[in-house]
């Protein structure tokens, strides 16, 4: 999912109704701006071709 169309400021809002945060509006372009970071850290990671032959661990041992 490329996300074409998709409006982080209007996700923001809607996450802060969902979680009934009281986001003032000083800090919102600082949350708008680092949901973007995110966004394009996701993607590198998610464009990151694996082989076939990869398998899930079935248990995470740092």
């Amino acid at each position: 999912m490329e996300g074409q169309g998709f409006d982080m400021d209007e996700y923001t809002e809607q996450m802060a109704l969902l979680l009934d945060l009281q986001l003032r509006d000083e800090y919102r372009d600082g949350v708008v701006a680092n949901f973007e970071r995110i966004k394009a850290i996701a993607n590198l990671v998610n464009s990151y071709p694996l082989p076939e032959e990869v398998e899930v661990a079935p248990i995470f041992q740092p």
